[in-house]
This record gives C-alpha cells, structure tokens and sequence, in this order.
C-alpha cells in the first residue's frame, strides 16, 4: 500500500491524540467523514495501525526509576534465545526489550518504583536465566520521551 499526503496526515494526527475524532481529522485533512473513516480503516487494516491505547503517567502511578540494562551471554543459540525472550516476557517491569549487536546482546528498559524495586527485579532476573554479564544505567532524568514516529510529512523540513 502506497501511502498518500493524507494518509500520513491522518497517521500523525492519530498517533498525536488518538481520542480526535474522525470528524475533526476529516476536517482537518479536507476530506468529509465517511471518506475519512474508510482511510482510517485501511490504514488499521494494513497493520499501519498497530493498535490503540492509553498512554499512562509512570510518575503516577509510582514508577519513576527508569533502568536500561544490558546484558551479555555467552550463549547464542537460538533455543537459548527464544527461552530468554520467553523469560523476560514474564517481567511486568520490563517496558522494552531488544536484541543488540555491538558489546552486549540485549538492552532492556525497565520501570520501576525504586532502587529496592529493581535489585528484587534484578535478583529474579539472574535467578531466572543463565547470564555472563549485566550491566544496569539509572536515567537521571528524562528530556525526550515520545512514541509519535517522524513521519515523511511534505509540510516538515
């Protein structure tokens, strides 16, 4: 699927409030409602719509301590790697988890309430897989924190 100035208009609208509704995106693209919709439903469709959600404050709800921690293995075989994934699903705190190429294999981003937090993280961590090294970074502070995408929009330079 191609996408077209418009779709990507109604993709950073989207992403930017998902609550605005299709009227005030129809508006605001130049198009009427119904044509609108259709767009947005092919746009779902397609998967360029992931899915839609709440953003929730993690100050809050008492999640403020924000971790990066990465991790080494000296195994690499995919049997290992899959159980891995497996077990770091079974982490609530764990917000984001990838595979990495560089000095260590895996980068996760974990939330938690505070220090104590994360060393009982941590301890279930290593008590639930076989790891060579982790390595865990504190963020002092957060300065930029989004999850709309740079979309190729022709009005952006």
């Amino acid at each position: 699927m191609n996408l077209d100035e418009t779709d990507l208009q109604l993709l950073a609208l989207i992403q930017s409030d998902d609550s605005i509704s299709t009227e005030a995106m129809a508006q605001q693209v130049g198009l009427s409602k119904t044509p609108c919709w259709r767009r947005i439903q092919r746009l779902e469709k397609s998967g360029y719509i992931k899915r839609h959600v709440a953003l929730l404050d993690p100050e809050k709800l008492e999640l403020g301590v924000s971790v990066f921690v990465q991790v080494k293995t000296n195994q690499h075989d995919a049997d290992w790697a899959s159980e891995f994934a497996n077990v770091v699903a079974q982490f609530p705190e764990v917000v984001e988890f990838y595979r990495m190429a560089g000095e260590y294999d895996y980068l996760l981003r974990v939330l938690v309430k505070d220090i104590p937090a994360y060393d009982q993280f941590y301890k279930r961590l290593i008590s639930a897989t076989a790891l060579t090294d982790v390595t865990s970074n504190f963020a002092m502070e957060q300065i930029k924190w989004t999850t709309e995408l740079p979309l190729p929009l022709a009005n952006q330079e």
